[in-house]
């Protein structure tokens, strides 16, 4: 499996996904929800002779199970749980095609199982039943969103956009820059090479201070530096944490002030992750 950028021509992030490769010649891309057509129609558009594109979003329901006690969860159902991060492997289940993915949006230890959405509901049921003995919870998208936020993961339409190229968000990681063409390739080598205006940082309260996206950034003098992109309150830290497009200038170790709300909030610019894993 592999995260990977589907990007315009300017550079700007369509949309973040994962690639898995079924085999040498089939791949199966999971995006985000709200952009599959998109990134459908892009694919399709783009797909030369002898390479078909299907979508599947109506077929396939993705289930995450996340956190320290996620192996125990997964290995109850009858599902294989020993593969390495980013590894994925195909089981059935009471005779369903399920495909277990050592993937997810956490930072924690997890599985996302590729299930046929008409057996969702099923596979929900019997995770939370056999998840109950360790203490299993249901969460929904704004779990989800703190805790990504805690690991300073961008999420697509806040902190990554069409607007805002991997240069800028520190993806470079995630683009290949020796393939000879893909799209964004010449905008975003001449960024690279120019450097990027903004850079996406992490941001952590030094007060009471709960940032939101929008807010202005500025010095202490109060000189716009930039905005957030993605704030919340820290459950496990219990203070505000951020993600914010900030001016190069600007470096970790940093104080600046974030209007929150009539008020200039505290904050040290701060590398992420705010919070470390559990092990495994």
């Amino acid at each position: 499996a592999q995260y990977t950028l589907c990007c315009t021509d300017t550079g700007g992030v369509v949309d973040d996904l994962i690639v898995y490769r079924d085999a040498w010649d089939v791949l199966r891309l999971v995006p985000n929800a709200a952009n599959s057509a998109e990134v459908v129609q892009r694919l399709t558009d783009a797909a030369p002779a002898g390479v078909t594109v299907t979508d599947r979003h109506r077929d396939v329901a993705v289930l995450a199970v996340q956190g320290p006690s996620s192996a125990a969860v997964v290995r109850s159902l009858g599902l294989p749980e020993s593969m390495p991060y980013m590894a994925f492997a195909h089981a059935r289940w009471q005779g369903a095609d399920v495909t277990v993915c050592r993937t997810g949006y956490t930072g924690e230890h997890g599985y996302e199982l590729l299930v046929p959405a008409d057996v969702a509901v099923t596979v929900w049921d019997a995770v939370l039943e056999v998840g109950e003995e360790v203490g299993i919870a249901p969460c929904g998208l704004a779990a989800r969103d703190t805790l990504r936020t805690e690991m300073g993961y961008p999420l697509h339409g806040q902190d990554l956009s069409p607007e805002i190229t991997p240069v800028q968000a520190r993806l470079r990681w995630a683009v290949g820059w020796d393939k000879p063409a893909f799209v964004g390739r010449p905008a975003l080598l001449d960024e690279r090479a120019q450097g990027p205006s903004r850079v996406l940082r992490g941001l952590l309260a030094q007060d009471r201070s709960i940032p939101r996206p929008g807010m202005t950034v500025r010095t202490a003098e109060g000189a716009v530096l930039g905005s957030v992109t993605s704030g919340t309150f820290s459950p496990s830290l219990r203070v505000g944490v951020a993600l914010a497009l900030l001016d190069v200038s600007v470096s970790d170790g940093d104080t600046v002030r974030v209007d929150v709300r009539g008020r200039p909030g505290a904050f040290v610019v701060t590398k992420p992750p705010f919070v470390q894993t559990s092990p495994g």
